[in-house]
């Protein structure tokens, strides 16, 4: 298997980590996940344009431009074969002896890895939808920061498969913020609502394509806070992120909001957005 190592990509059995790598230590990374389909990447900029957003923000220097960051995840596509999957990229501070909270001076280099895994389309589960719960937001105050510490999310998740759910809903003190690993959004009147970009929730790469979409369909998107009132009194409910794209949610914990496929608004919504990637990766079967 074929795996990007810092600038080169090499078989995954020469990747050697370093116990006091930053990352393994104290989780201090960076990543992103882009979604491949027919061997081109959709929307690969701005996850791109994100990466470095992310970087910026807890002051760790990118070895790379974008361009040679994106001719590397590009190379890792070709070389594994991959035709419809996802590319974890990964970056940390790097190897600083002795462990030190403290950031290391310059002179310690980010290592960078990345691995491609094939990935179908579950179009069933899109029609079909998932069940979720409804939780406390435990994760820490910077969830815009895309950073490999994803305990709370972790945790989340874990009792939302514990219930036999496949997302959990995310509050703080009664207004929803995101999922564990998802933005949501909800449906009521023809008008769609989602918690708006900032510290408390991470600015979605899908969020962007569906709410284009909306724009498009002339559909109404508001980003304001709302409530779990809000939620539960939902026409339509949607969870999106790179792997699920338009996923809509037919259960929170014991309401069900359909049995029969999604609403119309949704259904719309993925069309649309099923359009968006063959305009830019080609017909998906």
């Amino acid at each position: 298997m074929k795996v990007i190592w810092n600038s080169d990509i090499v078989d995954r059995s020469e990747v050697k980590i370093d116990p006091e790598d930053r990352g393994y230590q104290f989780g201090d990374g960076i990543y992103e996940v882009i979604r491949a389909y027919n061997k081109h990447y959709f929307y690969l900029d701005e996850h791109i344009d994100r990466f470095f957003s992310s970087a910026k923000k807890i002051e760790m220097n990118v070895p790379y431009t974008k361009d040679e960051l994106k001719d590397l995840v590009n190379r890792l596509l070709v070389e594994s074969g991959v035709n419809t999957g996802n590319i974890y990229l990964q970056m940390t501070r790097g190897v600083s002896s002795p462990r030190n909270h403290m950031y290391p001076d310059a002179a310690v280099l980010p290592m960078l890895t990345g691995t491609m895994t094939a990935v179908e389309r579950d179009a069933v589960q899109m029609e079909q939808g998932i069940a979720t719960i409804v939780t406390e937001d435990i994760r820490w105050l910077k969830c815009d920061i895309k950073m490999i510490s994803l305990l709370g999310n972790i945790m989340v998740k874990h009792e939302a498969h514990k219930r036999n759910a496949e997302e959990a809903i995310l509050h703080r003190d009664g207004i929803v913020t995101e999922c564990s690993s998802s933005n949501v959004a909800i449906i009521k009147n023809g008008e769609i609502l989602t918690h708006p970009d900032g510290n408390l929730i991470l600015p979605g790469i899908t969020k962007i394509v569906w709410m284009k979409c909306a724009e498009e369909l002339g559909i109404p998107v508001i980003e304001k806070p709302f409530t779990l009132d809000d939620l539960y009194d939902a026409d339509e409910v949607f969870c999106s992120s790179t792997t699920i794209e338009v996923m809509p949610v037919c259960k929170i914990g014991d309401k069900v909001l359909f049995k029969n496929g999604p609403g119309e608004i949704t259904s719309a919504l993925q069309k649309a957005y099923l359009n968006e990637i063959e305009k830019t990766c080609g017909k998906i079967s």
